[in-house]
């Protein structure tokens, strides 16, 4: 049964149920339609209906409007991507500046755009230059000083050995034929020496290449080198201390300094092909003490240039980027909205000979009123003569879901939400879970000194509420931020749980008055160990005993009193559930859902675990022995059985027969009749339309379920049947598993217990 406007009913319902809504059409002047969209959109309380399902979105009128915000977005994120690697804080302060229009935006974004490549290419090139030239002047200092060392060693060698050299390189020829006896490619090396004696007698000189390679690859450059020369070169190498910008690839790498002597024009050419495979950067070096000297001040002065150049183009991009930064979120913000103005604008039809376009949309009864005067307001800064005209429509579609909520309750509702939004004025789980959610984790976490602590955090949350809405927060953090209420209560319940638990980082405290229990020896030294012994018949005054910490029937005791506390609350939980269904049943004036949907789920869930509960309040008023898993078990597999010592009470047997059979006829209580009537009321209106009636049985939209007792046209039996035994049968098995299922509260919490002592054996046996 839906709810008309003129309805008493129909005024707001707050949380329990969604806002009553109503379809709207609203007719735009075209001159004023901007600002309509802007002033609905701020207000939020109006959702927009496709008038233009049927066109695909390049088909639009404002596809093309769309396609410039998304190029004016990607420009933005260009932008703050510079100004977060030029490490310039976005500040939100308010620009001098006056506010741009979109299309001066539009042109602005570009023109910043397009300087910033420009600049930053600038740079680049700029940049590869200058760490060229250092390269080239580190290859210099290596080159020279290692010549300069050898042209000392080879005259100390001509003094002291009286040999004449015909090269200047004789020396480093003899020392790496010296170097090469000591390597495993000793026959390669006798192959070179001939050879450079030969050469060295025909006045033959070496050629050599300096440069620098990736230190991970030297080893292999090397090896390969050797191999290509079949060892007819000499290598030298040193590591460079600090690691360099590679000119190729931007990035800090550490290089290696090689200098390699070959002959042979074949030579070369196949280490200049290994070079530039391995990546290699070659420099030239001269021979000559003066011309490298000349090339060394040459490649000074052009670095101080480059510095110089470099370091006045990061001046004005950072210039530019910090004038840009000020403005750049705002400018997001406005190209985010007109980007959602023109997809709103794409949903509309366009009247062109009246020059309006046409709206519809759904909205809360209770905000017709608002929208009347954001309409009002955007023909007044338009200046548009006419104003939008607003209508309400009566329509049999079913309305989306709107629920009004606060800074308090809108962190619960995202939690319901995200299992599944709740149909059209159904029953708002949400107002349940305000308490429910944080009192099952306070179940758990039960401790009143983490509770304390917990506590302290969110009041610091809640108390800057302010700044923290206006700061940039990490994920983790927004999303405490965002949940802060419903941290504080499972803070507050924490507390509470953990003071009926009696602990407080682990430890219990006597602030309820003395325990009911006494050690059995003055040194309370065999209290772990044969017990304790009750001094009085009344309890301890609120909570657990703070004696039961520590003593040898702590975990039997706790792990039962905690595990029937969640069977309870389970239960409980449970039936809340159910109770909710008949809610909606009796809100839509739907009786088959009420006959044959919650009255059978109640007393099948009630006759097996409502007993249940019943029988876990008994022992504990009673203070009776007897064993629960025994009874339940047996009621099943043996129902006639006597009970024996498990009876708590006269006329037990009977009673749990009456139950289990009462459960077994919920069952098909459950499945059969409410299809059956459907199929009966489906017959008569058939029978009727053949007859000529007329019908105004108002039909169910296609996306809901078969729940409601409405007939669809056309559906068949079969479809009908299915779907209520794939109900029943997750309902009957659901009952069980989600009993066990709310053990978990007693499991986790035992899993918490820091303290406990007891070996997995006592904890089979207990369960």
């Amino acid at each position: 049964m839906s709810i008309r406007l003129g309805d008493p009913r129909a005024s707001s319902v707050g949380l329990f149920r969604s806002e009553t809504m109503s379809l709207v059409r609203l007719i735009i002047p075209a001159e004023s339609v901007h600002e309509t969209i802007i002033n609905l959109g701020d207000l939020g309380l109006l959702q927009f209906n496709d008038l233009n399902a049927d066109k695909s979105p390049f088909q639009r009128t404002y596809a093309h409007q769309i396609k410039r915000c998304g190029a004016m977005a990607q420009k933005l994120r260009f932008l703050k991507d510079q100004i977060e690697r030029a490490g310039i804080l976005s500040s939100s302060s308010s620009s001098t500046q006056k506010d741009l229009e979109f299309d001066e935006l539009e042109v602005k974004l570009t023109e910043l755009e397009a300087e910033l490549s420009e600049v930053n290419s600038s740079s680049e090139k700029l940049l590869q230059s200058y760490n060229e030239f250092l390269e080239f002047e580190l290859v210099l200092k290596k080159a020279g000083s290692y010549f300069s060392s050898s042209r000392s060693t080879k005259s100390a060698y001509q003094r002291f050995s009286g040999q004449d050299s015909t090269s200047t390189y004789q020396h480093e020829l003899e020392e790496f034929s010296e170097f090469s006896r000591n390597t495993p490619t000793y026959e390669s090396s006798l192959l070179l020496e001939q050879g450079l004696q030969m050469k060295t007698s025909k006045q033959t000189r070496l050629g050599f290449i300096t440069g620098l390679i990736d230190k991970k690859k030297i080893e292999s450059f090397q090896r390969i080198l050797f191999r290509a020369t079949r060892g007819n070169m000499f290598f030298k190498k040193a590591p460079i201390k600090e690691p360099m910008l590679d000119p190729r690839t931007n990035e800090m790498v550490e290089k290696v300094f090689f200098l390699l002597f070959f002959s042979g024009e074949q030579a070369k050419t196949k280490i200049i092909k290994i070079c530039e495979t391995y990546g290699a950067s070659k420099y030239p070096c001269p021979e000559e003490f003066g011309q490298r000297a000349q090339m060394m001040n040459e490649i000074s002065s052009r670095l101080a240039e480059l510095k110089a150049t470099i370091d006045a183009g990061n001046r004005h991009r950072d210039g530019l980027l910090s004038m840009v930064s000020y403005q750049v979120d705002q400018w997001s913000v406005m190209v985010r909205k007109q980007k959602a103005i023109y997809h709103i604008l794409n949903m509309l039809n366009i009247d062109v000979t009246r020059r309006c376009l046409i709206a519809e949309g759904w909205c809360p009864v209770s905000a017709k009123v608002q929208i009347q005067d954001a309409l009002d307001q955007a023909a007044a800064d338009s200046n548009s003569q006419i104003s939008t005209i607003f209508q309400v429509l009566r329509s049999k579609e079913s309305p989306p879901t709107y629920f009004k909520t606060n800074k308090f309750t809108g962190a619960y509702q995202e939690i319901i939400d995200a299992y599944g939004i709740a149909k059209y004025q159904e029953a708002n789980p949400t107002v349940f879970t305000i308490i429910t959610f944080p009192f099952l984790f306070a179940i758990m976490f039960g401790d009143w000194g983490h509770g304390i602590c917990l506590l302290a955090a969110v009041l610091w949350l809640i108390l800057n509420e302010r700044p923290y809405k206006k700061k940039k927060l990490g994920d983790i953090m927004a999303m405490a931020f965002a949940g802060r209420y419903v941290i504080l209560l499972m803070a507050i319940f924490s507390i509470y749980t953990g003071l009926i638990y009696n602990e407080f980082f682990s430890k219990s405290f006597t602030f309820f008055g003395s325990s009911a229990y006494h050690c059995s020896d003055p040194s309370c030294s065999q209290s772990t160990k044969s017990g304790l012994i009750k001094t009085r018949s009344t309890p301890y005054w609120f909570g657990v005993d703070p004696v039961w910490h520590g003593s040898s029937t702590e975990l039997p005791f706790l792990n039962s009193m905690k595990m029937k506390m969640s069977i309870l609350f389970g239960v409980s939980h449970m039936n809340l559930g159910i109770l909710l269904s008949y809610f909606n049943a009796k809100f839509f004036g739907n009786k088959l859902d009420i006959w044959y949907q919650f009255i059978p789920q109640a007393i099948f869930l009630n006759c097996l675990f409502g007993y249940l509960s019943l029988l876990i309040i008994v022992k504990w008023c009673t203070g009776a022995r007897a064993d629960l898993y025994h009874v339940i078990i047996y009621m099943f597999l043996s129902p006639t059985a006597d009970l024996g010592e498990n009876q708590l009470f006269r006329g037990q047997k009977y009673l749990q027969n009456s139950l289990l059979l009462a459960a077994a006829v919920a069952i098909p209580w459950m499945l059969l009749p409410k299809p059956l009537i459907l199929r009966k009321k489906q017959h008569k209106k058939m029978h009727r339309s053949a007859h000529g009636v007329k019908e105004s049985l108002d039909m169910e939209s296609p996306d809901k379920d078969y729940t409601s007792h409405e007939v669809h046209e056309g559906l068949e039996f079969r479809e009908i049947l299915v779907y209520q035994i794939i109900h029943t049968i997750e309902f009957v098995l659901g009952a069980v598993s989600n009993t066990a299922s709310y053990l978990r509260l007693w499991a986790l919490r035992q899993g918490l217990q820091p303290h406990s002592s007891t070996s997995n054996a006592q904890r089979v046996a207990f369960f």
